[in-house]
């Protein structure tokens, strides 16, 4: 009898979506049982994690993807870092009084990466459209979800800092002044109508793959943009340095740049070959690792 276990193997010969929650991972398999391919099922169920666990992913974030196409019968890595904004300059940053760049605040920022990269995705891997893979997402931040305890307890930690630094952030994660306490329902009403808006955008143009870029320009060159850069022009934040500072980030800076397909760094490891990102994602470490490895007789070992 094997022993139990919470995290249960899963068999099964129609499909198996996994993610780290349970509302995204549900959502994902709805979208295979419709029909939807495994790309459309990771891109519907990639949107619903930034609504459900806000701490670790969001629509300002990266989002680095090794994907194998049986129609192409090849892996390929999705790159969908940010790249520094053109205004980052050492230059700049000595002349804010700075000899490192903050890890927090206004300076830090990249150009948003995340959703062109399941935008990407979605239009040259998947089937379906983009409203097919957001209503989920928009449902859930519409209407709410029961919010994590570690979720919960993030916003809690962070209350004194958006109510003192971050309004704008007080508004979605302190509604009425205070954290949501854990399982409670939780909303995020902005980004719904974003959400919205950038289908009703895309469905103003005429077949899937035009809806899709269509969808990519609402964000990286349309309203998103526009609104990100309103919030910049003004916005003066307090970061780890102890001063605030404004950002470099730009509308042209996102205007500028779009995810692309890339090839995956290899190394054959015994009768594997083993792919990775590029040292944009930190990924190589684990080639290097196993080529250390290689010199050992692992197997030997207990």
């Amino acid at each position: 009898m094997p022993a139990f276990t919470t995290r249960p193997e899963i068999l099964g010969t129609f499909g198996v979506v996994a993610s780290t929650h349970w509302i995204a991972s549900a959502v994902g398999m709805s979208i295979l049982e419709k029909g939807g391919n495994a790309f459309d099922a990771a891109v519907a169920t990639g949107f619903v994690l930034q609504v459900v666990e806000p701490h670790l992913v969001g629509p300002g974030g990266d989002m680095p993807a090794l994907v194998y196409s049986r129609k192409k019968d090849r892996v390929e890595v999705i790159c969908a870092q940010g790249p520094a904004p053109a205004g980052a300059t050492i230059e700049h940053y000595r002349s804010e009084g700075l000899s490192m760049i903050p890890g927090d605040g206004l300076l830090a920022t990249v150009i948003p990466g995340s959703f062109d990269g399941w935008m990407l995705m979605l239009r040259d891997y998947g089937t379906m459209g983009v409203r097919e893979v957001l209503e989920p997402a928009i449902y859930y931040a519409e209407h709410g979800h029961p919010v994590l305890p570690r979720v919960a307890a993030t916003i809690a930690g962070m209350a004194d800092f958006f109510q003192k630094e971050w309004p704008t952030s007080c508004e979605t994660w302190l509604p009425g002044g205070s954290a949501p306490a854990p399982h409670s329902n939780v909303r995020n009403p902005e980004l719904a109508e974003t959400w919205k808006r950038i289908v009703v955008e895309a469905e103003a143009k005429k077949g899937r793959e035009a809806q899709i870029d269509a969808a990519r320009d609402a964000f990286y060159r349309g309203f998103v943009a526009e609104a990100i850069q309103r919030y910049l022009d003004t916005a003066e934040v307090m970061d780890a340095s102890g001063s605030r500072h404004r950002g470099v980030l730009s509308a042209d800076d996102m205007a500028g740049w779009s995810a692309t397909v890339e090839e995956p760094l290899t190394y054959a490891y015994h009768d594997w070959t083993v792919a990775k990102v590029g040292a944009w994602g930190q990924a190589p470490v684990l080639l290097q690792c196993l080529s250390l490895l290689k010199g050992f007789d692992v197997a030997a070992m207990d």
